[in-house]
């Protein structure tokens, strides 16, 4: 595979997606985030708010349990994770771009051409982030940053079996918090 990929994983609020998108622009190449859920909607028939939920949460509970012992079929987030992981094999062979979230630093392992980028920042960063850009509510955006965070760890382990935002699993980790969005596009652009 010839094009070169740049997959971004992001704790939320750390402006990950925001990177992503600049960098994208930065290089005049496509960036794929919502129009990733937008594709595996239009093939699975689910409503992209339920895939959208459906790409942060490991499959869970009684149904889960049974399917790990072998009683029972396929999830939906299953069938899910199989058309995802399809759509962004057949975009990294289409042309290079830029893939927001939903494991394609796994996925494209050993595929593409890839650099792996984890985005992070401090609490505080974060939290005044989901307010200013999210509109989240301010009583308690640090509650809602860690069961996202909690989330997306559980998802990203329960389908790849590596540990979310460990830095051995990237190329790249970049603090947005202390370098600021600007400077982080900037350091992967150089990268690319």
């Amino acid at each position: 595979m010839k094009n070169r990929i740049i997959t971004i994983s992001r704790e939320f609020g750390s402006g990950g997606r925001t990177i992503g998108k600049k960098v994208a622009e930065g290089l005049n190449i496509p960036c794929y985030d919502s129009e990733l859920i937008e594709k595996i909607a239009a093939e699975s028939g689910f409503h992209k708010n339920y895939i959208k939920e459906a790409g942060e949460y490991a499959p869970g509970g009684m149904l889960a349990s049974a399917f790990a012992h072998g009683t029972a079929g396929p999830t939906n987030e299953d069938y899910l994770w199989k058309i995802q992981c399809r759509i962004i094999t057949e975009l990294a062979e289409k042309e290079s771009c830029v893939i927001v979230g939903r494991c394609a630093d796994y996925i494209l392992r050993g595929k593409a051409d890839c650099l792996r980028v984890f985005i992070h920042a401090d609490m505080d960063f974060r939290a005044k982030r989901i307010v200013e850009v999210y509109g989240e509510r301010e009583a308690s955006p640090e509650q809602r940053l860690k069961e996202k965070d909690k989330r997306r760890a559980a998802y990203h382990r329960f389908y790849t079996d590596m540990k979310w935002g460990h830095a051995q699993n990237y190329d790249l980790t970049l603090n947005s918090g202390t370098l600021g969005i600007d400077r982080c596009v900037e350091l992967i652009r150089q990268l690319y």
